[in-house]
């Protein structure tokens, strides 16, 4: 029996947070369901920011990116930075990463080098001998690719080829693979080939090997779905039906009193050079128009990825059982982000703070701890990860951490540790670049050098079709709100050390 508490972070990508089969009829997520069961739901979990980089690298350093500097995709989390895996290597844990880290970008320069970048993404050689420590996980094994993406290498690759899945390269986009780029939906890999299998296998040799050298341990299994692009192998998927799915809908009108983009995605044509800056792809600010048949299949697909990761979480939550750690693990599960598909007419992501998109499913377990079966409303931040961790472990949260400490919370010991949630989008220098605060009841969201913005009341408008924002009786609440979040981003400042003198 460990010492210590183990730690085992179980991460989806872009996964709506209304998908988790206990309390959504329309998809199975059976192990997912078992931990709801055994564990707590958190039903109001947010991202601090609606994209990759800059929430993964907030998950490990318990920062919001405007702190940590990864502040957009195409950047990175600069080296120097303290991570959460750092004070657990410091406690004797072992730390490790199999999956997604996605904490630097696909391009490398003199200046900013990038050890997820073309080429040495695909220098197996490189790969095979890589030992080194990342971001405070003394152990990685990598991947870069969301299904058939040309990106597929490192770890991944290297799987592959031990696996005799010699043409591994036909499954994937030109220029790395033969892939048919016409071909969707059913995604030709045999399932045993699949990254989900991968990363199940390898984080269970991982727990093996922990439970043998009996030591603590604080373990991500970071897995790539249900991102896009919509392929997942046979039978998955066709195991949901297109024609019996919920599909969300525009409602005429919504956009009317939006701030300009959200009118701008629902055009054919769409002219956002206004928004351009720093010359790179502007996620979301395109046309959002879409084909109703063709988005019942993606939906479709979509369920159909998450419920095959859901079958490779259950084999990781089997070998914890199987090997007799489950009682001394903290299991939490999450995702970096949500997901549109179809919600207020929009697809995938971008600068529209819709709970769609910065609400994540989350659910913990630790048996005698947190309790079974129970369902909270209270807050949660992906940034108070790194310190509730910590926390569990008995060890002491670095002052450069802005996140909260939420164990009495997830203990189920307080009711909450937070009243309000700060999520942040700075994609563009200026351009786009947007903040949202939200209480228990409403949300609000600002642009940087623009005076328009967006108000919502959750409780009364929960589809947040009706932005209150420019409606006078609104105004002194708006004046109220506008408020609260100064005081929310000056109360998030990092104070790195107290004052021990007069001057």
């Amino acid at each position: 029996m460990s010492r210590k508490p183990n730690i085992l972070l179980i991460t989806s990508d872009q996964q709506h947070w209304n998908t988790i089969g206990a309390f959504q009829p329309e998809i199975k997520t059976p192990n997912l369901d078992r931990l709801v069961k055994e564990g707590t739901m958190f039903t109001r979990a947010y991202c601090p920011n609606p994209t990759c980089t800059p929430t993964r690298s907030s998950l490990i350093t318990g920062q919001y990116p405007s702190q940590h500097g990864a502040w957009t995709l195409g950047t990175k989390l600069p080296e120097n930075v303290h991570t959460v895996g750092e004070d657990f290597q410091k406690a004797g844990y072992e730390t490790a990463l199999i999956g997604k880290a996605h904490f630097q970008p696909l391009v490398s320069t003199e200046e900013y080098p990038s050890l997820e970048a073309y080429p040495l993404l695909q220098d197996l050689d490189f790969w095979r001998q890589f030992d080194e420590s990342y971001y405070g996980f003394k152990h990685v094994e990598l991947a870069r690719n969301h299904t058939n993406e040309a990106h597929a290498g490192q770890h991944y690759a290297l799987w592959l080829e031990e696996k005799g899945c010699t043409d591994w390269r036909n499954y994937f986009l030109s220029p790395t693979g033969t892939m048919d780029p016409k071909q969707v939906h059913k995604w030709a890999i045999p399932e045993q080939y699949h990254y989900d299998a991968w990363i199940a296998e390898r984080t269970n040799a991982l727990l093996e090997q922990y439970q043998q050298t009996d030591q603590p341990f604080f373990l991500w299994a970071s897995f790539f779905d249900p991102h896009p692009p919509y392929l997942v192998p046979e039978p998955w998927d066709t195991m949901y039906d297109p024609n019996q799915l919920t599909l969300p809908k525009l409602q005429q009108g919504e956009h009317a009193v939006n701030p300009p983009h959200f009118r701008l995605a629902q055009e054919e044509k769409p002219d956002f050079s206004s928004y351009r800056e720093s010359g790179f792809g502007m996620h979301g600010l395109r046309s959002h128009l879409h084909d109703e048949e063709e988005l019942r299949k993606n939906i479709a697909v979509y369920y159909g990825m998450t419920s095959l990761m859901d079958a490779y979480i259950g084999r990781i939550l089997d070998k914890l059982d199987e090997l007799g750690l489950a009682e001394d693990t903290l299991v939490v599960f999450t995702s970096d982000h949500g997901h549109l598909f179809g919600h207020h007419g929009l697809i995938a992501k971008g600068p529209f703070h819709y709970e769609d998109l910065i609400r994540v499913p989350m659910i913990a377990r630790y048996p005698g701890q947190v309790p079974a079966g129970r369902v909270s409303v209270s807050m949660q931040s992906l940034v108070d990860y790194a310190p509730t961790l910590l926390s569990y472990a008995g060890l002491p949260i670095p002052s450069s951490m802005t996140g909260i400490d939420q164990r009495e919370v997830w203990n189920g010991k307080q009711e909450a540790a937070r009243d309000h949630i700060l999520c942040e989008n700075h994609h563009e220098p200026t351009t786009i670049h947007l903040k949202t605060y939200v209480d228990e009841r409403y949300k609000l969201t600002v642009y940087y050098n623009q005076s328009y913005g967006e108000l919502f009341d959750l409780q009364e408008d929960p589809l947040e079709v009706r932005n209150l924002w420019d409606e006078l009786e609104y105004e002194a609440l708006k004046s109220n709100l506008l408020l609260r979040y100064a005081w929310a981003e000056l109360g998030k400042e990092p104070i790195w050390m107290p004052r021990i003198a007069n001057a």
